[in-house]
């Protein structure tokens, strides 16, 4: 502590003094560098060690006067010396180097009585030497004194010795906000070993070392670690409360370009600890390649998505199909800046309607005449479309129904629609909405006539999507809290858009006519451990009777109207496997088109002539009978029921 405090006295009485201060302090400090080399230089060129001499003085003088000059006129004294580097060192070599020729002249040509000749070279370069250790002596000590006494400093620890380990080191050399207290390891072998002056520690030894050196925050430099492996290491630094963060992956590790700027927050499906199973390119490009291709809800989280990894299999057109003239808009200039950067000649087509207008869809699918859609227009928030049922059952069932309609009479071949785990045993109107949506496919699919070979793909919540609770706990903890959680005992399924867009497609490859595709999505994660990780992985405490003076409250705020707390995939128990390790084919009841026709008959007729929602959920109560209405909508139906 005594040598901690000795050095900030000594920080601050140097970084106190006035700029000219310092300067003439480094103005005396090189002459005598200067003198030094005078006596070096004379010591190696005659073998004996003399200090003071008339030669010595007189060439010193001269040394002296020449230098002051050359290097105010080159700017060697205008620069930092704290953040001397590669500039700094060329320009000194630089200003000896021209130091060297008025003493040539004086040397060689008017001869300096016992001075000799060489001196006049081997001065300069044994100068040029002594500047530039004694600058980056000083950079490197000031440096380290800055963050051994900022008290806004971090005191870091990078876990992965290896080569991403080494290169973010370095960079983190010149960050005067962070302090390097060592490395971490799971190679135990390299305890007790040093990499650039820091020590390295065993992975057993985490929770001693954040302990005794005081650890704020670490970060992850294992880019080609598993994701389980990932896991592993993330669920114990939770317990440690340090703020973590990551390099993403291994491209500028290659390219040895890893920088402080590289690190990220450790994102959430680094917790979901399942491994990401690389997409079939075969199934990928099937309906794709040289195709028309139509994606409705283009700009939503699912759509963009869905648009990003087609053109990627180079369609012959995209159509991006959306009512959010602003959704629209960034997909759109996101795909043709994509096309123009990698020379991809796909007609990008921006289309803005809504699919819940027959008209709209009739005229858009005979402009385009798409083979191959991905239906993903849709209201997905459950407590809006609860609050707004006429809204929410007209814009997703008949916004479907139209697609479909136009689908076939235009030829198209593959049409595939994006549902949800909401689909299943519905408690909202939402998820019921969806599952009218999957029986208009599959009753489509069963009419025994040529059309286009319809699908449905079943998925949970994916991470990062608008609205989802992953930004808004991100939010809620840079507020400060509370994060506020529906029900503590609440789990949901959770995939990452990219995954769940890849294996949209690759179902859709695989269709023949009818299917419910379930997407594997793992294990069902609790709503409340992940608001705990999160509080955790940003260096904060959880505040609970446990705890009472921690950072951050969780609190339970109640289910809302048509909430569950459990989501399934499948309605019954028999999935069948497909050739893809994380797609499930489901064969599930459906309707006849005759008597489900009728139906949506009834239904358009009640959302949008009598604009009656009760009578609009009594419908959709009888097409889907496993359907139970929150308790507000059971009471308002029973009412309404002569």
């Amino acid at each position: 502590m005594a040598w901690r405090q000795l050095r900030e006295r000594t920080l601050r009485f140097i970084l106190g003094r006035p700029r000219l201060h310092r300067q003439l302090l480094a103005i005396l400090f090189d002459a005598a560098l200067c003198f030094a080399a005078v006596l070096i230089a004379f010591s190696l060129r005659l073998g004996v060690w003399d200090l003071v001499s008339r030669p010595i003085m007189t060439f010193a003088a001269i040394a002296i006067a020449t230098w002051y000059p050359i290097a105010w006129r080159t700017g060697v004294y205008r620069a930092l010396t704290r953040f001397s580097g590669a500039r700094t060192i060329a320009n000194l070599a630089v200003a000896t180097g021209l130091m060297a020729i008025p003493l040539i002249v004086v040397c060689v040509i008017f001869r300096l009585p016992d001075v000799p000749r060489t001196l006049s070279v081997l001065h300069p370069i044994i100068f040029f030497l002594l500047l530039a250790s004694s600058r980056i002596a000083i950079r490197f000590t000031m440096l380290d004194l800055l963050k051994a006494v900022d008290v806004n400093g971090k005191r870091v620890l990078v876990y992965g010795a290896g080569r991403a380990g080494q290169q973010l080191a370095l960079s983190l050399r010149h960050e005067p906000q962070i302090h390097l207290v060592g490395f971490l390891d799971d190679d135990l072998r390299l305890h007790g070993q040093r990499l650039d002056g820091a020590p390295v520690f065993g992975s057993d030894r985490l929770r001693e070392v954040v302990a005794e050196r005081e650890v704020d925050e670490v970060l992850l430099a294992i880019p080609s670690a598993s994701r389980t492996r990932r896991r592993a290491i993330i669920e114990t630094l939770q317990k440690e409360e340090v703020y973590v963060r990551s390099l993403p992956n291994l491209t500028n590790v290659i390219e040895g370009k890893v920088t402080v700027s590289d690190l990220r927050e450790i994102q959430i499906e680094e917790l979901l600890g399942r491994e990401a199973v690389a997409p079939n390119e075969l199934l990928m490009g099937k309906t794709i390649i040289g195709r028309t291709v139509l994606v409705s809800g283009a700009g939503g989280s699912i759509g963009s998505e869905l648009c990003r990894q087609i053109v990627q299999f180079r369609p012959s057109r995209l159509v991006l199909l959306e009512q959010s003239e602003y959704g629209l808009y960034a997909i759109e200039q996101e795909l043709r800046e994509f096309c123009a950067d990698a020379g991809a000649s796909v007609q990008i087509i921006p289309e803005l309607a809504n699919a819940a207008e027959r008209s709209s869809m009739r005229r858009v699918y005979a402009r385009y005449r798409p083979d191959t859609v991905f239906h993903a227009a849709a209201y997905k928030h459950v407590p809006l479309v609860e609050a707004n049922p006429i809204a929410g059952l007209r814009n997703n069932i008949m916004g479907t129904l139209h697609s479909v309609e136009a689908a076939e009479e235009v030829g198209t071949t593959h049409f595939t629609l994006i549902s949800t785990d909401k689909a299943v045993r519905p408690t909202n109107i939402m998820g019921a909405s969806k599952r009218i949506c999957e029986l208009i496919l599959q009753a489509k699919a069963a009419e025994e006539r040529r059309g286009p070979v319809f699908s449905m793909v079943r998925f949970g919540n994916v991470l990062g999507s608008s609205g989802s609770v992953v930004p808004r706990f991100k939010e809620q903890i840079a507020q400060g809290g509370p994060i506020t959680l529906t029900h503590r005992d609440i789990t949901r399924y959770f995939m990452t858009i990219p995954e769940a867009s890849q294996l949209v497609i690759q179902a859709s490859a695989m269709a023949k006519g009818g299917e419910v595709f379930v997407l594997d999505m793992g294990e069902p994660i609790k709503i409340a451990e992940l608001a705990y990780s999160m509080v955790r992985l940003s260096g904060l405490s959880v505040r609970d009777a446990d705890n009472p003076d921690g950072d951050i409250e969780v609190v339970e705020t109640g289910l809302r109207p048509g909430e569950k707390l459990y989501e399934e995939l499948l309605i019954g128990n028999n999935p069948e496997p497909t050739n893809h390790p994380r797609i499930m084919r489901a064969r599930e009841n459906l309707l006849p088109w005759n008597d489900l026709h009728d139906a949506l008959d009834e239904l358009n007729s009640a959302l949008r002539e009598t604009g009656s929602s009760t009578t609009a959920v009594q419908i959709v109560s009888k097409l889907v009978p496993e359907f139970v209405p929150s308790k507000e909508w059971s009471k308002r139906c029973a009412a309404q029921t002569p």
